[in-house]
């Protein structure tokens, strides 16, 4: 096999998602020799990707790189990276909270971080957002353990739980909560609201859409009208959010809301953007639940008043997540119980073609 060119590489589960971790120093500090090395492992372009380590669903086809800290209050930075299925297209524009799940873990198996005997908090700095986000897990005898009585939806069996504390997750792509200017906007005959808060999305009610959103994944993706015209909501939303043409980036994710049935506070359905999450982005989650205790949303109109601190449950179609919402030193935090699995480490092999040689 020495005509491709190995990689180290970590393939980890983080809460519902799955991807390889790599090491910033593992790959070129070019991005375009970068993208093309992620594009030929995952095997972009194919909608199984079959020539790559890529599973064929948005949420396996996601990448983590991870360096040393490169700014002061950080232990380690993470840059996450969305690997297009049907398009050769690496989009660093989002974060993942469900990736960032496994970032502390694997940090600490690489050796970038020492950790505590019992427990370790890691402080995360997000390359994409600029946020830092807190990660506690245990770690007894200062070994990372995988083992453990937690549950998240959406992942079969129990393991160690992982708390996940956003700091301020407000403005992480546009630099407001509400990027254009007021929590609810007219595009058409649709309210929206357009928020980014850990993740760039724009909420919408789902009967306005003439669906429930109760619907499973597969019947809302399989629903072609339905899709194009939450694409051109979408795409309205994200020049009215200030972010031009979002034609070819995975934000801002549109979200349809509904009541709970299940007895928590809001019903959700998640998009990628173009196809329906199987449970919820924790990043989605986040930002849904803030949007959920601000007045005027779309979100709000449906849960009703909720002073801080609270917790909210928001249903999704693989069952319920969680999100703490609290304030401090001022700043609105959002915390939320995660998982990780680490899978196999090794080498991943890029295609030369795709992949330009560059010194290890």
């Amino acid at each position: 096999m020495n005509d491709l060119q190995p990689i180290p590489c970590v393939l980890m589960r983080g809460g519902t998602s799955k991807g390889p971790f790599f090491l910033g120093s593992d790959l070129p500090s070019d991005i375009a020799a970068r993208d093309r090395i992620l594009l030929s492992v995952m095997g972009s372009g194919h909608p199984l990707q079959i020539d790559g380590i890529g599973g064929g669903n948005p949420v396996t086809s996601k990448v983590a790189i991870i360096s040393p800290a490169s700014v002061a209050g950080a232990d380690v930075d993470y840059l996450f990276a969305q690997v297009r299925i049907d398009q050769q297209i690496v989009d660093t524009s989002p974060n993942c909270g469900n990736m960032l799940a496994a970032v502390a873990p694997f940090a600490i198996e690489a050796g970038l971080i020492a950790a505590q005997d019992g427990n370790t908090l890691v402080r995360i700095h997000n390359i994409n957002t600029g946020k830092i986000i807190e990660a506690e897990l245990a770690t007894p005898m200062g070994k990372v353990c995988y083992l453990g009585d937690a549950s998240i939806d959406g992942v079969p069996g129990k393991a160690a739980p992982i708390a996940l504390t956003f700091l301020d997750a407000a403005g992480a792509r546009t630099g407001r909560l509400f990027p254009t200017g007021a929590p609810t906007d007219r595009i058409g005959d649709i309210y929206v609201t357009c928020i980014d808060c850990a993740m760039p999305m724009v909420l919408m009610d789902a009967a306005k859409l003439g669906v429930t959103g109760y619907e499973p994944a597969a019947v809302l993706n399989a629903d072609t009208a339905l899709l194009a015209r939450i694409e051109a909501i979408r795409r309205e939303a994200g020049r009215l959010m200030g972010m031009g043409d979002v034609a070819q980036q995975v934000t801002p994710k549109p979200v349809l809301v509904s009541p709970a049935r299940c007895g928590g506070d809001l019903n959700v359905r998640y998009f990628m953007p173009h196809e329906c999450h199987p449970s919820l982005a924790t990043t989605g989650a986040v930002g849904i639940a803030t949007a959920a205790i601000s007045a005027g949303t779309v979100a709000a109109r449906i849960v009703g008043d909720r002073p801080i601190p609270t917790v909210l449950r928001i249903e999704h179609p693989g069952g319920a997540l969680d999100i703490k919402l609290d304030e401090r030193d001022g700043k609105r935090i959002a915390g939320v119980l995660r998982t990780a699995r680490r899978l196999f480490e090794g080498f991943v092999y890029a295609k030369p073609e795709k992949a330009a040689k560059f010194a290890a």
